[in-house]
């Protein structure tokens, strides 16, 4: 059985182009890509093309565990949205202008088995919640 995706969403206080410069270049995504304040991002890579490759190090400061989130692009609208696949699953990132200087971006995507969906949802809410604060902030 098949289930239902997940959506996150946040409306960003900056001019879309900031908002998707911000989601999509490696020294900005290394300052907000990660779910908990003791979690943090070393370093990441993105090769924004079709069948390029996004590889984002995600792990707790004090070094006991982490993961390399990588994922291959299957869709690119440049400045608008991009698809992704990571492992069998995928997922949508849209930046949607609500005015000048007002962005919302949606994140729509695959849940996993074995995490509860409403845990998922917040990890990936919080990770969107700690982008908005830094573009803001920047």
């Amino acid at each position: 059985m098949e289930q239902e995706k997940i959506t996150v969403k946040a409306i960003i206080f900056s001019s879309k182009q900031k908002v998707w410069d911000y989601y999509t270049k490696p020294e900005h995504i290394t300052k907000w890509n990660y779910a908990d304040p003791s979690w943090h991002c070393p370093w990441a890579i993105n090769d924004l093309k079709i069948g390029g490759r996004y590889v984002a190090r995600m792990e707790s400061k004090d070094g006991s565990s982490g993961f390399d989130f990588e994922a291959t692009y299957t869709e690119i609208k440049e400045g608008e949205s991009f698809s992704y696949e990571f492992g069998d699953r995928f997922a949508t990132v849209e930046f949607k202008e609500l005015s000048q200087s007002k962005t919302e971006v949606i994140i729509t995507f695959d849940p996993e088995t074995i995490y509860p969906v409403e845990l998922q949802k917040n990890g990936w809410q919080s990770i969107l919640d700690n982008f908005k604060k830094y573009t803001e902030a920047h």
